[in-house]
């Protein structure tokens, strides 16, 4: 058995921004959020996070395809698919947060930290998942 040089390539490319992410987010846990600066930089994180994680992702996806691993494309398809759902949903619900804080809303920052959670843990997740997921894919007999 030798490691497979596309696959090797594509969770090198998945791992990087997860990694990233699950290394940088934890930070924001020790600052408060109702400081704008402080949640408009957390705002900019995971918009950037989803980004990278789309680009990444339909990279990996395509790199799958042309090296003829359909069911490998679709696992990591999943993930694009994921970044580019949940930027949409995810980005609107940090800035209702962001909008109610700058109205007055005093439980904004608790809803805002409620979503830094859940983001970490989606990540997280997600990175278990492509670990677990090594095994099978960058091992070709």
């Amino acid at each position: 058995m030798t490691p497979d040089g596309v696959a090797v390539a594509v969770m090198i490319i998945l791992l990087f921004p997860m990694g990233y992410f699950t290394l940088a987010s934890p930070a924001f846990l020790l600052v408060r959020l109702d400081i704008q600066p402080v949640a408009q930089l957390l705002r900019g994180m995971f918009n950037a996070h989803f980004l990278v994680m789309r680009v990444a992702g339909i990279i990996g996806m395509v790199a799958f395809l042309l090296d003829g691993r359909p069911i490998a494309a679709m696992g990591v398809g999943l993930i694009a698919a994921l970044a580019i759902w949940g930027r949409r949903r995810f980005m609107q619900r940090i800035d209702d947060q962001l909008s109610a804080e700058d109205a007055g809303d005093t439980e904004a920052p608790r809803r805002l930290r409620r979503l830094h959670w859940s983001g970490m843990l989606c990540n997280a997740v997600l990175l278990a998942a492509l670990l677990a997921s090594i095994p099978y894919i960058a091992i070709s007999a």
